[in-house]
């Protein structure tokens, strides 16, 4: 297939991504023995990072169509390559340590929003003849890519010892350089024909309901553990790094990839409050898990909570949509299935889109900061 090349640059995006996401959080209590860095500073890690990628999608609309996607495709992994690459030696060249890895997250932050404005809309984009599928295999990528990263790391770890992070760092740093030198070859396809005003960004924060719903809830429900579960399991529940990033980490990352293969796979004969109810009473039942002072029960809240989350994320996007709009196909456009925000995994949230607008379908909007809706085709 002509765009194979181009769906498997896209595929490894989203992993790099999730290193970008989730190898940091795993050196967390190695940043605090190595630097005396106080838990205060290191959860302003994770707030900066997820605030410079919210501000980078939001910011997108003003020049991705500018700069053109290739090369804003580039852009981003070569970002995310050189905040990695900064992390190693970055710290131990100022003088407080803190800094260095600070200013690494933010230079591989950029990359990361970059990369998940750009990815979707570019997969999308391919003249594939199952974009259903295409569409949740990529999405659920970052879920395998998780657990690659927390697998991998735990191996070399336990091999060589959390004093050698700075050698692992470097080597998941290749990935995201040899991805920017794919997509500078890779043939992308057209995505500015039949191009047509979408809902503005203001118009969409505007909306109180939609904001909570997507920002507070669904987001917040995924990172308050993904974040921290390798920290949660070595020093809250007394477990070895190996076991804890195992059963933290990478159970909360195979859970998750698991419950977002079945939504995109089962998702259209559940109904959304149904799933919405359900998802949100077991990331609930699963903190209640994590707050019990017990290592089996903490390792069952993460595992629990991963695949709450991972329901939890696209139904609300699709059940935020409907509320503002009716019946709408949530984080969908012809072109580009762009939704405001993260949009980690959208399964087939994306059936009742087809590559040509028609007028039944409602379809409308390619700015990658607009939101574009498709009204149901019956």
């Amino acid at each position: 297939m002509k765009y194979r090349s181009t769906m498997n640059a896209c595929f490894t995006g989203y992993i790099v991504q999730a290193i970008v996401n989730n190898f940091v959080p795993l050196l967390f209590v190695t940043f605090q023995n190595s630097w005396h860095i106080p838990l205060s500073r290191i959860t302003m890690l994770i707030t900066v990072n997820f605030i410079i990628q919210l501000s980078v999608d939001l910011a997108s609309a003003g020049f991705v169509d500018k700069l053109g996607y290739r090369a804003s495709a580039v852009t981003a992994h070569l970002f995310s390559a050189a905040g990695l690459l900064m992390l190693p030696f970055l710290p131990d060249m100022m003088p407080d340590p803190f800094y260095g890895i600070l200013i690494s997250v933010i230079v591989y932050a950029v990359g990361g929003g970059l990369i998940e404005v750009l990815i979707s809309p570019i997969i999308e984009s391919c003249p594939t003849d199952n974009k259903e599928t295409a569409m949740s295999l990529l999405h659920s990528f970052y879920c395998w890519g998780y657990m690659v990263v927390v697998l991998l790391s735990t191996v070399f770890f336990a091999l060589f010892g959390t004093g050698n992070w700075r050698a692992l760092t470097l080597v998941w740093a290749v990935i995201p350089v040899v991805n920017a030198l794919v997509f500078c070859r890779v043939p992308l396809f057209s995505l500015d024909e039949n191009e047509e005003t979408g809902m503005s960004i203001s118009s969409l924060i505007s909306d109180r309901k939609f904001l909570m719903l997507m920002m507070l809830s669904t987001g917040a429900g995924e990172q308050s553990v993904s974040q921290w579960a390798s920290t949660f399991a070595e020093e809250g529940l007394g477990l070895s790094k190996t076991v804890g990033d195992l059963a933290g980490p990478m159970m909360f990352a195979l859970m998750m990839g698991l419950s977002r293969v079945l939504y995109s796979r089962y998702g259209d004969r559940i109904k959304l409050d149904s799933a919405m109810k359900c998802s949100a009473a077991a990331c609930v039942l699963s903190y209640v898990c994590i707050a019990i002072p017990s290592a089996a029960l903490g390792i069952v809240g993460c595992a629990l909570c991963g695949f709450s989350v991972g329901i939890l994320w696209p139904a609300g996007i699709q059940v935020a949509c409907k509320r503002r709009h009716g019946d709408v196909c949530a984080a969908g456009s012809c072109r580009r299935p762009r939704m405001y925000g993260r949009t980690d995994s959208c399964g087939d949230d994306f059936k009742c889109c087809r590559r040509q607008p028609s007028p039944r379908s409602g379809c409308r909007g390619h700015l990658p900061g607009d939101v574009s809706f498709c009204g149901s085709i019956s």
